[in-house]
């Protein structure tokens, strides 16, 4: 007779096993293969960074939100105000950050891809910041 150990091994094995491409790799680089044209890179680069701003904002607000929790309990509005200031300086900054590097890059080098995996990998960064700061 089989074991609950040996069952439980043998599925998680298989669990393991059929989700590990899914897991295999970051999806910036499933973006930026090399079997990929241009184009199609540029399709999953704009829904990727469709993915992190709306992961973005979803951290913004929460921040805002206990922000606002705290302002009703003490009546001090200052960290919200230096919040939102640091978000708008923030979208400027990665505004600035992506396009220098986008005028920098070659046109044959599709200048266009540049600045999308700059904008996500800086929204990512963000995203880890607002994350451990909650």
């Amino acid at each position: 007779m089989i074991n609950k150990r040996t069952i439980s091994s043998v599925l998680i094995f298989t669990y393991q096993l059929l989700s590990a491409p899914v897991y295999a790799h970051d999806p910036l680089d499933a973006c930026l293969e090399v079997e990929q044209t241009a184009k199609s890179q540029s399709l999953c680069l704009d829904n990727l960074k469709e993915v992190v701003e709306r992961e973005l904002q979803t951290w913004i607000n929460t921040h805002i939100l206990n922000l606002e929790e705290k302002i009703t309990a003490t009546w001090r509005p200052a960290a919200l105000k230096l919040f939102r200031r640091s978000e708008s300086d923030f979208v400027a900054f990665r505004e600035h950050e992506c396009r220098w590097q986008y005028f920098a890059t070659p046109p044959e080098k599709s200048a266009t891809l540049t600045y999308k995996r700059c904008y996500i990998l800086i929204t990512q960064n963000r995203i880890d910041q607002l994350s451990k700061t909650l």
